[in-house]
């Protein structure tokens, strides 16, 4: 019995920590790059939205996933447009980027679809088992029968750990983040290269958003992202910026979300709120305890404006 509460936890736990660290990977490189990008729920949100309504007509989801990207990066590049070429303040253009996206997905899907009781249901991301390696004793099912988006989603990781410790590329990325005037006189572009990266989050945030709408909901609500942006935030903070780190911080806080269904599901006289509020305290707390001597880039949110 336990051995099961154990592996369905995990199991859950894996599948709601994806779209986390999809989103907390791609800010990782905008946040190193030095921006600072707090619109990731509404690129999240907006490749959600994008996902489903291309996954609904075409019955593809791999089309929708192409679709919840290519939405993401869109939103991206209005977001580093204002915020890197313009100089606008970051903070406020990301909250704008919120606020467009919520409001913008409510009506386009109330337009399309109009005002149903009744949720859509989209082609979605089946289950695929990997042979051998999904017979093994717990970690089987749990880590080998998940959707191909979800395998995606991993490999993900140690590309982006690679890249931004073993390339030029990432080098680049760190100098820009760290001493911009330096790179710029070093001969790098300083606009394009975060720039390039703020794209990069938006469309990491459009395939976390894909992945809420054709993996895990398969459908889609008004705010389906439920903050999920913010922890994301929270979360490359907690990881100390690092790809590797932001992966076992977000299996953390899935599992925590996880643990919360569990409980519910013991049907004790508890208030749900209660249940529902510990993912987000269990995340509050190791912030604080493991904030403590981390330092993020140099020029995180600064303007650049070349001399």
């Amino acid at each position: 019995m336990y051995l099961n509460l154990l592996e369905n936890l995990l199991r859950s736990g894996l599948k709601l920590a994806a779209p986390l660290w999809l989103t907390a990977t791609g800010e990782t490189f905008s946040e190193r790059s030095g921006v600072i990008n707090i619109g990731l729920e509404g690129m999240m949100l907006v490749g959600a939205f994008a996902g489903m309504v291309v996954g609904y007509y075409s019955a593809n989801p791999w089309l929708g996933l192409m679709a919840g990207v290519a939405a993401g990066a869109l939103l991206s590049a209005l977001f580093g447009a204002l915020a890197i070429y313009a100089a606008a303040d970051q903070i406020i253009v990301g909250a704008g980027i919120n606020l467009l996206a919520a409001g913008l997905t409510g009506f386009l899907f109330r337009r399309i679809f109009g005002v149903t009781g009744a949720a859509l249901t989209v082609a979605s991301f089946t289950p695929v088992r990997i042979p051998w390696l999904a017979d093994m004793p717990l970690l089987g099912s749990v880590c080998f029968e998940q959707p191909a988006l979800l395998y995606l989603a991993f490999a993900v990781v140690p590309i982006a750990a690679f890249v931004l410790k073993r390339t030029h590329l990432g080098l680049a990325i760190r100098a820009c983040g760290e001493h911009s005037a330096a790179a710029d006189t070093a001969g790098l572009n300083v606009f394009r290269m975060r720039f390039g990266c703020v794209l990069f989050c938006g469309a990491m945030c459009g395939a976390a958003g894909a992945y809420l709408s054709l993996a895990h909901a398969n459908t889609f609500v008004e705010g389906l992202t439920a903050g999920r942006g913010f922890i994301a935030l929270a979360l490359v903070i907690f990881g100390r910026w690092q790809p590797w780190g932001i992966f076992f911080a977000s299996l953390f806080f899935g599992c925590a979300n996880a643990l919360q269904f569990q409980f519910q599901a013991l049907g004790s006289g508890i208030p749900y709120q209660i249940f529902l509020m510990l993912p987000y305290v269990l995340t509050l707390l190791v912030l604080i305890f493991a904030r403590g001597g981390v330092q993020g880039p140099a020029e995180l949110g600064k303007v650049y404006r070349r001399e």
